[in-house]
């Protein structure tokens, strides 16, 4: 497939400038294209992936992709999907923020030697040196605001009568448009991709190249995801999924993607991995079939995971989820165990509390606060429902010492199938 065909069969094309013109230039030879990423935070996060993944689809076949850290409109923010107005960052947390950002961006896409070797890039570097008077004079003159009024990411916002838009966020679409008509004269560049919610400010920069270069170039957007039940695609009962595991764990990653919807699996696997066509077919016909057999959900968060973090990621990922399912703790890692710590309710007790004859364990299923009193502590451990490491236990009377601890600190308690603690000794 080329790559728009590629794209059309993946879902992945909600707007396209000139679809047929665009086709004929990329089957006349290689194109460059760019996305732009905003820095917003210290890390992207699934929802910047079906645009950066785009970029890697591109070059894939052929093309050259460029990715551009946001120095300059990040710190406008884009009023683009949103209700109010972005607080603005300060140059400091800004500056700190790009460069995380260029660190994962280059994780991505192929920097190398080539052809079709990838470029990073920062709008700062193009945008700081031109003086207010001179954008004004070259940029804005072309740019009505009638027009400009027009575009849904300002008119939604002017409609707003609680807060309006700020002339500096109104100012964003010039920005952007300004990164475009600069790539086209610098680097050739014919193709901006990103987000539907792009639209305006896509169409702005087209505008301009038009204009001041008398050039055509297009425009691609990929759709906003949603989940099936309308809720916001990249939200966890937690927050954001980052794709920084220092913000979000390796695991509670992969847990994220398990967890799909069963009406949304097929079409994430087209959106996020890089699964071909028939594998992909073969999975959602085994999805129809038997879907309580979750293969499909497996299939797409081994693939994300691996694709985000590497393929040792995912073995981890999945040994962590299997102790929480009650699986063995043999092979597991003191770096995998400390992840599965972070999931569950923890409780710190001293390491003298474990010398000699050690604690006991009803004592210590009522300091975790997994059983209310001695007593119920007594009937969990009667009837079945206690495991320590997730061994079962039958004695009331039994006492822990430190030589059970795991990794010299860590006791992994369990009551019944999914009602964990990790009691961490200091």
């Amino acid at each position: 497939m080329n790559i728009f065909e590629e794209l059309t069969w993946r879902g992945l094309i909600a707007d396209c400038t000139d679809a047929a013109e665009l086709q004929k230039c990329m089957e006349s030879g290689s194109i460059t294209l760019y996305a732009g990423f905003d820095p917003t935070a210290d890390s992207l996060h699934v929802g910047n992936l079906v645009p950066l993944l785009g970029l890697r689809r591109f070059q894939l076949c052929g093309h050259r992709p460029i990715a551009v850290a946001g120095g300059a409109t990040g710190s406008i923010g884009d009023p683009s999907g949103k209700k109010s107005e972005r607080q603005l960052l300060s140059a400091e947390i800004l500056s700190g923020n790009i460069s995380r950002l260029k660190l994962q961006l280059a994780n991505w896409l192929d920097f190398s030697e080539s052809p079709t070797a990838a470029s990073l890039l920062d709008n700062a570097g193009w945008t700081t040196p031109v003086g207010f008077l001179e954008f004004l004079r070259d940029i804005g003159k072309h740019f009505s605001v009638n027009m400009m009024v027009a575009k849904e990411s300002v008119r939604a916002r002017m409609e707003d009568r609680d807060g309006g838009i700020s002339y500096t966020e109104f100012s964003y679409m010039l920005l952007q448009a300004f990164d475009f008509y600069y790539l086209c004269r610098e680097r050739d560049c014919v193709l901006q991709i990103g987000g539907s919610d792009q639209w305006g400010n896509i169409t702005a920069g087209i505008e301009l190249c038009r204009k001041k270069l008398g050039r055509q170039v297009f425009g691609l957007t990929v759709p906003l995801i949603t989940n099936a039940d309308g809720s916001k695609f990249g939200k966890s009962e937690s927050g954001a999924i980052w794709l920084d595991p220092e913000k979000t764990s390796v695991y509670r990653f992969y847990q994220f993607w398990v967890r799909t919807d069963d009406r949304d699996v097929i079409r994430y696997l087209k959106y996020f991995t890089f699964l071909e066509r028939g594998e992909i077919e073969t999975l959602e016909k085994a999805h129809l079939e038997r879907p309580e057999s979750r293969e499909a959900h497996r299939a797409l968060a081994r693939a994300v995971t691996a694709l985000i973090h590497g393929e040792n990621a995912v073995g981890e990922a999945i040994s962590a989820s299997e102790v929480l399912f009650g699986g063995g703790l043999d092979g597991i890692s003191e770096r995998v165990f400390g992840e599965i710590a972070g999931e569950v309710p923890s409780h710190r007790i001293g390491k003298a509390q474990l010398d000699g004859e050690g604690i006991g364990l009803v004592d210590l299923l009522v300091l975790a606060e997994l059983s209310q009193s001695k007593g119920q502590a007594r009937k969990d451990i009667g009837g079945g429902g206690i495991y320590v490491n997730n061994v079962r236990e039958s004695d009331p009377l039994r006492s822990l010492k430190s030589s059970e601890l795991l990794f010299g600190k860590f006791l992994l308690l369990r009551k019944g199938k999914r009602n964990y603690t990790v009691v961490v000794v200091e």
